[in-house]
């Protein structure tokens, strides 16, 4: 292959704008040219392909009245956009975090903790309006458009200077980060389209900086611990509720003002799931329980124990040793422990004790990492516990990794198994008060401020008689 001259190289820039302008398109939805090497085909596909992933991630909410009450709202909405034709589809996740998102093609998500926030139809509207905006106007498409082309100009790059060539890979992993997230651009666009979408629908406007008020309430609670997930990857544009109120003052009369179905929703929201739910796990002191699958373990102490829908691990103060437990595949340990083993890069270190292994092996880039792995049969499936570290550190934590592992046994305690995640209800109230008396006459399982913002009052609010409220009840966890 003949060599990339200098003349060559300086012709480089000229080439991938060439390239760029004959992919940008004219996007109706947002009346701009966009960059776009990826085909409504393909864009198509990946989210089909992530769809069962993102199911299995995070599992869909257990209300078949309530997935198709969200999914017929979206195919609504779906249906005044600017691609109606798209095969939309709409899922409510059984998470706890405030959170929604959208996947190319759409594919749109909201997840029970955005939903225990919205306090009328129109809020939950304005968000569906928001995600079906970042697909309408493709706003992850132009995201990986972008990227591809900055990959071409990097393989040319490559190839034409050997200068460059040495760096080209730690410029990729760069770029990968830089088009990560949606950008503060992206997210006014979505708003600007979510509106658009909620008054086409018919829905009142003025809910929807109620949402985004909420989120900042979230945000400012605590010293921002209870940040909702929509916001760290929604990025805020500047003065996201005066923006839209301004909007909103601009629209034709008509269009000020329609739906909010605000008692409708709620009583939907009667009996549900609020927070972690523990039939799926949780922890008290270092010791991780599983009602559902009736099994126990006591992590180091401590160590920082997560649990996620397809695994639970525990990482250490210095997060430099795991200890993660998780389903293996296979139908039997004899089975798991081989499969585990395959890799050329894990090698057998002999026998711990029965269906547990000493094992070595090597990060992608190298670095030696030491372990335990084992394999237990429970409930007619097969777990898969491993505890591992880098370098030397697992002489440091060995004993106390083992001990987790020997910890693993059944739940058969009662008084751990029997628990039950919070929940909302929803009452009518008899007479008008103030809301310290709604909390002496209905008292939650949360503190003031958050009843405050799920019901999104003021805490020095007067309510008035018949209102809809939400409160928290159950979900006590046992001490220790």
């Amino acid at each position: 292959m003949r060599r990339f001259t200098h003349k060559a190289a300086a012709l480089i820039p000229s080439i991938i704008c060439l390239i760029g302008l004959s992919a940008c398109t004219l996007n109706p939805a947002t009346g701009e040219r966009q960059l776009t090497l990826i085909s409504e085909a393909q864009e198509v596909a990946m989210g089909r392909e992530a769809e069962p992933q993102v199911l299995a991630s995070f599992g869909e909410y257990p209300d078949e009245e309530l997935q198709t009450y969200v999914s017929d709202l979206g195919q609504q909405l779906a249906a005044t956009s600017e691609r109606p034709h798209l095969p939309w589809a709409f899922h409510v996740l059984d998470d706890p975090l405030v959170n929604a998102f959208a996947y190319p093609g759409g594919f749109i998500y909201v997840t029970r903790g955005i939903l225990s926030h919205f306090n009328s139809e129109a809020e939950l509207v304005s968000v569906l309006g928001h995600e079906i905006g970042h697909v309408t106007a493709r706003h992850s498409v132009e995201q990986m458009s972008q990227q591809q082309l900055a990959q071409i100009g990097l393989g040319v790059a490559a190839a034409a200077s050997e200068d460059f060539r040495p760096y080209a890979g730690y410029a990729a992993a760069g770029l990968q980060v830089l088009f990560l997230k949606f950008g503060r651009d992206d997210e006014r666009q979505s708003d600007d389209l979510g509106l658009r979408y909620m008054t086409r629908a018919g829905y009142d406007p003025e809910e929807m900086p109620n949402v985004f008020r909420t989120f900042d309430r979230m945000q400012d609670t605590d010293g921002g611990n209870r940040v909702p997930q929509w916001q760290s990857t929604h990025p805020d544009p500047e003065n996201r509720v005066g923006r839209i109120e301004a909007q909103i003052v601009n629209l034709p009369p008509d269009m000020r003002e329609g739906k909010v179905e605000r008692e409708g929703y709620l009583r939907r929201l009667q009996g549900m799931i609020f927070g972690e739910n523990p039939r799926e796990g949780y922890s008290v002191g270092n010791v991780f329980y599983h009602p559902e699958m009736a099994f126990r373990m006591t992590f180091p102490d401590g160590w920082k124990i997560t649990n996620q829908r397809q695994a639970v691990g525990g990482i250490s103060p210095n997060e430099d040793a795991l200890v993660v437990l998780t389903l293996a595949r296979e139908k039997t340990p004899t089975e798991a422990a081989q499969a585990f083993f395959e890799p050329e890069n894990i090698q057998p270190g002999g026998r711990w004790r029965d269906s547990f292994y000493n094992f070595n092996a090597s990060t992608s880039d190298g670095m030696p990492v030491k372990g335990v792995v084992g394999f237990i049969k429970h409930q007619d499936v097969v777990f898969q516990l491993v505890a591992y570290a880098a370098g030397d550190s697992f002489s440091k934590y060995g004993n106390e990794m083992r001990r987790s592992l020997a910890s693993f046994g059944e739940l058969r305690n009662r008084r751990y198994l029997e628990v039950h995640p919070a929940r909302l209800e929803i009452v009518s109230l008899p007479r008008a008060m103030d809301f310290n008396e709604f909390l002496t006459r209905y008292p939650s399982n949360a503190d003031a401020s958050r009843v405050a913002i799920i019901n999104g009052i003021d805490e020095d609010q007067t309510l008035e008689k018949g209102r809809l409220m939400k409160r928290i009840v159950g979900g006590e966890l046992p001490k220790n």
